[in-house]
């Protein structure tokens, strides 16, 4: 928005507001603005994101971390061993 258009929005509730709603309105538009910068990431430096590279292939590399194909093959054999065990209650 423009700053005329913001302008003329502020005189307009000026206007028509009483104080109470105008202390009501500007609580919650402080509020939200609070809401806003909690959810405001901040970007990453490209030495941050090299180092957090870094960090996911040391720690992969010590065992911490599996890759997609075997968690893939573990969740087909636990979904196997389920269906077995339903089979034989059934």
């Amino acid at each position: 928005m423009s700053t005329a258009t913001l302008t003329g929005l502020r005189d307009y509730l000026y206007s028509t507001l009483s104080p109470t709603n105008m202390i009501w309105l500007g609580t919650q538009l402080a509020d939200y603005g609070r809401q806003l910068e909690k959810h405001n990431p901040v970007p990453y430096t490209i030495e941050e994101i090299h180092q957090m590279v870094a960090e996911g292939e040391q720690q992969f590399a010590d065992g911490q971390w599996q890759d997609s194909e075997d968690m893939f093959r573990e969740l087909e054999e636990e979904l196997a061993r389920e269906g077995q065990e339903i089979a034989k209650a059934v």
